[in-house]
Formats: structure tokens, C-alpha cells, sequence
């Protein structure tokens, strides 16, 4: 049973052996050896469920695999060799990681013991960091829980088994790396308040640079800079020491959080000539509705009312009745609210299993896990039983619903890399090649696996590698895209699908239809979707013909997202190949 410590347990002097025996540093050893067990099995449990969804990488993470690419090749920010200048990635300190990796031969280069690189450094890395989370993690719990391997054990569990953790942690994007800085704030704030040192210069310019790497790795991570000062505010009253003491660590903490935020926001001022990424531009960001507090509910739709309600009913206990370690519950729901509010406010995600929500899912776990072990420890007889049984019918009951999710979401996964790769990528490329275009441009909405491969100029119909289209659709601005298109960029070629068609779109325009001529017919979709060639660069109709028919065998294999949507998709991603014809039955190869 994990239990916490009394206040009079956790002052207690511990015994210790001489310093410098032997017999020391094996009892170190031994203390260290069940934590050490526990975050392993709870990262163990993490990567037994990402493997269930086999080689999936979600096509947004591939957009940072080409830029990580252009990077460790000295190209710069760009998407795509040639390509201008453009800052499409919102997750600077994940970029530069894979950048690194890639550097050092680990990644984008080939396979690892049979499998491709592209996907097994993403998701390796993705566990190191969710060890990081565990660890940091009973760094907090060892403070308050007399077992605290166990409590590292269950909070591994809890995120283990719940897929909007799992799925997006494995997805090639920076969730593992953004729970890891936001847990590790968390815990630090946490123990210094437990242990009368939040005072610190040190504890306050850490927490300050730790923010900023969260506002580095997700843009709403720009709100973990108020951690510290708000926990410090809340301890105002408490704090032994003048309050003109905390107003100087508040402002030392503030400082350090905008000299490193504001150094790369100057940065990227000066090299693109904007505030914001074109994906936050793109996106169209706006300002908070009390309304889009309502979208909390959709954490407890997912995760289960009776688990929520009970945590909630466990930590209204604690504020009710508060333990010794009553501080350091403060500490940790400061960070979980800003965690909520951030959620609430962004804009809806297409991705689906609210990848918005990691930092949630890490200080919930731990929250849930601290105040589960002080409400057990409290409660006796059959009140103890009654607990005890609430709480497994939960964990049942959130089981049960994240099975399916799981089961649903692997059949059914969101836009993999790989399909865009063949699809998009190399489909076109191979377009490109039969028409004998040795420079030729491609309009299309997705950008990830198509960036990896595609030798064509890529121009981003979603905006998030092209800054201009990035403002007309921040602006709504229908016509100055059409003019964008077709008077300025005039693609070779144009892909077009649901929910890119639709009224005042540019398949709306006559020059559509009079300047281009579709190749290849979305299946199950309505027109104008598929792949469209421009007219004056078919010579005859016979090449017309013969480009149709590859496109048939090629791209017409691929196009159904739902044939082995968790597979790989060749051991390199590399720029220019193309897909062979399938043989009759078969899915066409690199």
C-alpha cells in the first residue's frame, strides 16, 4: 500500500553509516535500486503501448524532421533546399534535438537494428524523456510517501494507460520532451517549498530558464513562466524572510524567463521579419472566451467523470483537512491549473486525442497519485474499503474507455508521415519524372512526408512553411490567395482535397479549371479533389494518357489512408525517390 510520511517521519533524522564506508554506499545503492526498478517498468509500460501502433508517425513531426534535416546541414531554416527562409516549427528545442541526433548519425540516415531511423530515434527519445518524467516525478514523491517507488509505479501506470499520453508522446512530436520541462518546474517548485527554499536565487532562475524552454517546445508554454511567481505570491505570508525578498527572486525569476524568451523572439525578428511562427500565424490564435473554459470537459469526457470526480473529491479532502506537505499540494496546482488554462484557450485541434493536454496527464497522474496515498493513509475500516473500491471501479471504468480509444486510434491513426511521403512525395516526383520536368513546383496542404521526399518546389496551402499564405489566411483573405496562386506562384502541379474545397476556395477560380487538368481522381471524394497537372506543361494527350495511367497504378494504391496505416514507408525518406507501378494485388514500392 503506498502510504505518506507524517510530518514527524519526514523530520526524523535518517541514519546513516560512516562516510566513505563501504557499507554507505551500498545502502545508497539499495535505496536507489527500487526507484530505479520503478521508473524502468513505468517507461516500459509507456513503450509496450506505443508499440502497439506500430511505425505511426504523425505527418505534422516530419515538417521538424526537414527542418532538423536543412539545420544539421547548414541550410538554415528552410523546409526544403532552395526553399526561403521560414520559421514552420513551433517546437525550436525538439528541432534542434533531432538536428543534433542527426549530426551524430542517429537520425535520417538509414536504419537501426532493421528499422528505419525516422522512426525509431523519435520514439526512443520520446522514452528516455518519459523515464526523465518518472524520475522527476519521485523526486517529488519521495518527499511526502514512505514507499515512494510505488507511487512512481502507479503514476507510470496511470500514464501508461492513457492513450492521449502514449499517442502523442510516440508521435515523432515534442509531447515527451514538453512534459519532461514542465514536470521537472513542477517538482522543483515543489521541494523547495516542502523544504523553506524557495527563496533562492538559483531555484528562481532555473524555474525562469525551464519556463522558457517550455515556451521554446510549445508556444502556450509561454504561460509556465508564471509558476514561480505565483507560487511565491501564494507563499507571501509564509515566507520568513521580508517581502521585498520575494519581490527580488519574483523579478530575478521574470528576468531570466524574458531574457531567454525575448533573445529568440529577437531572433526571429530579424531573420523572418516577424513576432510569431507562421504556424502560429497561420493558425490564427486568438484571445480567450470565458466560453473556452467549458472545453476542460472535454479532459473529463476522455479521461472518465468517475476518475476526475474522484481526484477531485480526494484533493478537496486535502484542502478541507490539510496534511503537513499542504504547501507543496499548492505548489503542484498552480502549474496543473495553468496547464488547463493553456488547454482551454488554444483552438481546437484536427489531430484529435488531445495532444494539447501532456503536461495535464503528468501533473494530474502525479496529483492524483500523492492525494490517493494521504486519503488512503487517513481512513480507516470500512471507510478505507469504500476508497479503495471507488478507486479501482474508476481506474475500471477509464480503462474500459481507453482500450477502445486505443483500439480505435490504431485502426484509424491521425495523418501518418509515411502515407504522405508515398502519396504526396514520391507520387509526385514521379509526375514529375514522366512529364521530363527537371524543375517544377507542387501546391498542397500537407508538408511533412512530402518535404522529406519531394523534389518540387513545395508551396504550403496550409500555410505553415509559407509565410505569405500564412497572413491571407489569418487575414481571410480568399481573393489575395487566388491572386498568390495563380498570379505569382503558378504550381505545376496542385493537390486539393476536403477540407481545402469548399466555397471561395481556389478551385473556385476560372484560371482552375482553365489552366489545369486532373490526373488522378480522389477516391470516395467529389470534385474538384485529386492531383491536377498544369496544361501547358502536357505536351500531347497521349503523355496525358500515360500519366494517368501511373498515376493509377502509383498514387491509386496509396491513396486509401486506411491500408496499413502504422507501417513504415522505406529505410530512408530520401528527396526524389519515387513509387514503382504495384504489381497486380500489391502496394507500389520505393
Amino acid at each position: 500500500m503506498v502510504a505518506t510520511r507524517t510530518a514527524a517521519e519526514t523530520a526524523r533524522p535518517q541514519e546513516t553509516s560512516a562516510p566513505g564506508s563501504g557499507t554507505a554506499g551500498r545502502s545508497r545503492w539499495r535505496a536507489r535500486l527500487p526507484a530505479a526498478a520503478a521508473v524502468i517498468a513505468g517507461t516500459a509500460m509507456i513503450g509496450a503501448h506505443g508499440a502497439y501502433y506500430g511505425n505511426w508517425i504523425v505527418d505534422d513531426a516530419a515538417i521538424s524532421f526537414s527542418y532538423a534535416r536543412s539545420f544539421s546541414e547548414g541550410l538554415g531554416p528552410v523546409v526544403q533546399a532552395g526553399a526561403q527562409p521560414v520559421e514552420g516549427f513551433s517546437n525550436v528545442t525538439w528541432t534542434l534535438l533531432l538536428a543534433l541526433a542527426r549530426l551524430v548519425g542517429l537520425f535520417d540516415h538509414g536504419t537501426i537494428f532493421g528499422i528505419p531511423d525516422y522512426v525509431l530515434l523519435p520514439k526512443v527519445l520520446a522514452l528516455v524523456l518519459c523515464a526523465g518524467i518518472l524520475t522527476a516525478c519521485h523526486a517529488a514523491l519521495a518527499r511526502v510517501l514512505v514507499r515512494p517507488w510505488l507511487g512512481t509505479l502507479a503514476v507510470g501506470g496511470l500514464l501508461a494507460m492513457t492513450p492521449s499520453f502514449v499517442i502523442w508522446v510516440v508521435s515523432g512530436l515534442e509531447n515527451a520532451l514538453y512534459g519532461l520541462l514542465v514536470a521537472t518546474l513542477a517538482v522543483l517548485v515543489f521541494r523547495a517549498v516542502l523544504d523553506d527554499a524557495l527563496l533562492r536565487w538559483r531555484l528562481a532562475v532555473g524555474a525562469g530558464l525551464l519556463a522558457a524552454l517550455a515556451a521554446l517546445t510549445r508556444p502556450e508554454g509561454l504561460i509556465y513562466g508564471g509558476v514561480y511567481p505565483l507560487v511565491v505570491l501564494g507563499m507571501l505570508r509564509r515566507s520568513p524572510g521580508p517581502v521585498s525578498a520575494s519581490v527580488r527572486h519574483v523579478a530575478l525569476s521574470v528576468a531570466a524567463f524574458v531574457g531567454a524568451t525575448g533573445a529568440y523572439f529577437l531572433w526571429r525578428r530579424i531573420t523572418f521579419g516577424e513576432w510569431l511562427s507562421a504556424p502560429s500565424i497561420a493558425k490564427s490564435q486568438g484571445l480567450p472566451y470565458p466560453t473556452d473554459l467549458a472545453k476542460a470537459g472535454q479532459i473529463v469526457g476522455y479521461a472518465g467523470a468517475p476518475a476526475i470526480l474522484l481526484v477531485c473529491v480526494f484533493v478537496g479532502m486535502l484542502l478541507a483537512r490539510p496534511p503537513w506537505w499542504r504547501r507543496g499540494l499548492f505548489a503542484l496546482l498552480v502549474p496543473l491549473g495553468l496547464a488547463l488554462v493553456a488547454f482551454t484557450v488554444l483552438e481546437d485541434d484536427w489531430m484529435g486525442h488531445l495532444r494539447f493536454a501532456t503536461p495535464i496527464w503528468v501533473l494530474g497522474a502525479l496529483t492524483a497519485v500523492l492525494a490517493a496515498a494521504e486519503v488512503v493513509r487517513r481512513v480507516r475500516g470500512g471507510a478505507r474499503a469504500v476508497v479503495v473500491t471507488g478507486m479501482v471501479v474508476s481506474l475500471v471504468a477509464s480503462g474500459s474507455s481507453f482500450a477502445v480509444a486505443a483500439y480505435d486510434f490504431r485502426r484509424a491513426p491521425t495523418l501518418s508521415a509515411c502515407h504522405v511521403a508515398d502519396r504526396y512525395g514520391r507520387a509526385f516526383n514521379g509526375y514529375a519524372d514522366l512529364l521530363g520536368l527537371e524543375r517544377a513546383s507542387l501546391l498542397l496542404p500537407d508538408l511533412g512526408g512530402t518535404s522529406m521526399t519531394s523534389r518540387l518546389r513545395l508551396v504550403d496551402m496550409a500555410g505553415l512553411t509559407d509565410i505569405r499564405i500564412a497572413h491571407l489566411i489569418r487575414n481571410e483573405d480568399r481573393a489575395g490567395t487566388k491572386r498568390y496562386v495563380f498570379g505569382e506562384v503558378q504550381p505545376t502541379f496542385i493537390h486539393t482535397r476536403v477540407p481545402w474545397t469548399g466555397e471561395g476556395d481556389i478551385t473556385e477560380d476560372p484560371r482552375f479549371t482553365r489552366d489545369y487538368v486532373r490526373i488522378f481522381a480522389e477516391p470516395g471524394h467529389q470534385w474538384p479533389d485529386g492531383d491536377w497537372v498544369r496544361r501547358d506543361v502536357v505536351p500531347d494527350q497521349a503523355t496525358l494518357e500515360r500519366l494517368r495511367a501511373y498515376a493509377q497504378a502509383t498514387a491509386g494504391r496509396v491513396a486509401d489512408y486506411s491500408v496499413a496505416p502504422t507501417s513504415s514507408c522505406g529505410d530512408t525518406l530520401g528527396v526524389g525517390s519515387t513509387l514503382r507501378p504495384a504489381p497486380p494485388g500489391g502496394r507500389p514500392t520505393e
